[in-house]
C-alpha cells in the first residue's frame, strides 16, 4: 500500500526505472507506522485500564472520621 503523492511521484516512471531498495524502504516504514499506530492504540488502552484502577483504590480509601463537633470539655 503505497501513499497517494509517492502513486503520483512515481506515475511516469516504468517499473524499472525505480530503486528497490527504495521501494523496499518504503515499504518497510509503511510497516513500521502501521505497527507503531497499532502499538500506540495498545498503550493508550492500558493506561487507561490504570488510571481506571487507581481510581477504584482511591476510591475505596475510607479516612477514619473523627466527631470533633462534640466537646464535652467545656461543660
Amino acid at each position: 500500500m503505497f501513499f497517494k503523492w509517492i502513486d503520483d511521484l512515481l506515475c511516469g516512471y516504468e517499473v524499472g526505472d525505480i530503486d528497490d531498495s527504495l521501494v523496499n524502504r518504503i515499504i518497510d516504514l509503511e510497516s513500521k507506522v502501521l505497527n507503531l499506530q497499532q502499538e500506540n492504540v495498545e498503550l493508550t488502552n492500558c493506561l487507561y485500564e490504570v488510571e481506571n484502577r487507581l481510581q477504584a483504590q482511591i476510591d475505596n480509601i475510607h479516612p477514619v472520621v473523627y466527631n470533633l463537633k462534640s466537646n464535652n470539655w467545656d461543660q
